[in-house]
């Protein structure tokens, strides 16, 4: 992560400020629970709180960790510096250094989560203004880059917004899969601490107990979560690819608000890139590099090893932040976007009338012509716009064995653009009203 792809409020997360918050409260709460249970006294409980207002020091907890090589134990030598060494006594009594760690781990994702749920909601109140917008305003819509036949460009809005809608979905299940919490001792067995005290904890934090933890919480959830990520970004980059087509010069149906005072190239002063998309789709790459080592975490050794820790204390800021970033700038892109209704028409009639062979083939079949027959024709007719320029419609009628199945009338009523968008209040109502 550098701060050029990074948002505050999502950094804050990963802070090791939060993350030594995080631990304390885990202990903290775990002390009240043992309390409760006759396991500890009362009094030593109490006076782990008294540390609730205290900005714990990093430095500090760095230097000791600089001796221990052991964060845990670091940061419990420097909370019993802070309420005294025998109040401390019974902090972590039971617990293993995972039950910590992972537990925060957990935490954090789903405050991760928690945001980026609220950032695609930005985006798809975004998208489905702009759907709204251009709802009927027509442009071409290519398969293998070519021209294929008319859609809108809400339509194209209003697609994006199922694929993020899906994405949002998907995340709210990746939080609910991700928001468990173990307190549970070495090897998961509750051999030295009672299972009350981790339901105890996981409740306080927000979190449901790991139904069965060995010394960690399982990595199939965490995989899913990132796997989670990695869709949504794949979609991102989807959508930023599409408006950097449109931004191409040749085509310019839409293209990214371009400020005030703003530069495109510091060689060429006449430059409009599609800068915000470019950045997307490597931020995209940056997310879903994050899924294959997330994936290859699950396979731990036996009740638990720490080849998954060094990842994970990468991918989880990296990753969280980088998307918390992207979606935030895409959201931007779609409100600014602006979009060139006549350019999109342009296009559409490059080809003098071509995007309607299919209803004229499919016509002539009605007509009593063969299938074959009736692409042969069609096909004929429409090479000669291809290589020639010549006005498709026109071909048409001067095509005596056209002419034969159709009359003219016939085939200027297969011209008629409104034919594609007939069913464009239904899609809507698919997409929105759902």
């Amino acid at each position: 992560m550098i701060p050029r792809y990074a948002r505050p409020e999502m950094v804050s997360i990963w802070s090791p400020e939060t993350k030594f918050r995080i631990w304390y409260e885990i202990e903290a709460h775990a002390c009240d629970a043992m309390a409760d249970l006759g396991v500890i006294p009362r009094e030593n409980a109490e006076a782990v709180w008294k540390a609730k207002d205290t900005e714990f020091d990093v430095a500090r907890i760095d230097e000791i960790e600089a001796v221990t090589k052991h964060d845990v134990i670091a940061f419990l030598t420097h909370l019993a510096e802070i309420i005294g060494n025998d109040e401390a006594r019974f902090v972590h009594q039971g617990m293993t250094s995972s039950d910590v760690l992972d537990t925060t781990f957990n935490v954090q994702l789903v405050r991760a989560a928690d945001i980026l749920i609220a950032d695609m909601e930005g985006l798809l109140a975004a998208l489905k203004k702009r759907a709204y917008e251009h709802k009927m305003d027509v442009r071409i819509g290519r398969s293998h880059g070519i021209h294929a036949e008319p859609v809108t460009m809400g339509l194209t809005f209003a697609r994006f917004y199922a694929e993020m809608d899906r994405g949002l979905a998907r995340l709210k299940n990746a939080r609910q899969e991700v928001a468990t919490g173990a307190i549970s001792g070495a090897v998961g067995t509750f051999a030295n601490i009672d299972p009350a005290v981790e339901a105890h904890v996981c409740a306080k934090l927000g979190l449901r107990p790991e139904p069965i933890s060995t010394q960690v919480i399982p990595r199939d959830r965490h995989a899913m979560f990132f796997a989670t990520l990695g869709v949504i970004a794949s979609s991102i980059e989807n959508i930023a690819i599409e408006i950097r087509h449109m931004q191409r010069t040749e085509v310019l149906e839409a293209e990214e608000f371009f400020s005030k005072g703003q530069k495109g190239s510091s060689a060429m002063p006449h430059k409009r890139n599609p800068v915000l998309s470019e950045n997307l789709t490597g931020l995209a790459r940056l997310v879903r590099m994050a899924v294959v080592p997330a994936m290859e975490n699950v396979a731990l050794w036996h009740e638990r090893d720490i080849s998954h820790s060094s990842v994970e204390r990468g991918i989880g800021p990296d990753t969280t932040i980088h998307l918390d970033f992207a979606l935030s700038r895409l959201t931007g892109v779609i409100e600014k976007l602006v979009v060139y209704p006549k350019n999109m028409m342009r296009n559409l009639e490059t080809f003098r009338g071509l995007v309607h062979s299919q209803r004229v083939m499919l016509a002539l079949t009605q007509k009593g012509v063969s299938r074959e027959d009736s692409y042969r024709l069609v096909q004929r007719n429409a090479m000669k716009v291809w290589e020639e320029g010549a006005d498709f419609m026109e071909e048409l009628k001067a095509d005596p064995e056209v002419t034969s199945a159709m009359s003219e009338a016939e085939i200027e009523d297969k011209f008629d653009l409104g034919y594609h968008t007939k069913h464009v209040d239904t899609i809507f109502a698919r997409v929105f009203d759902a």
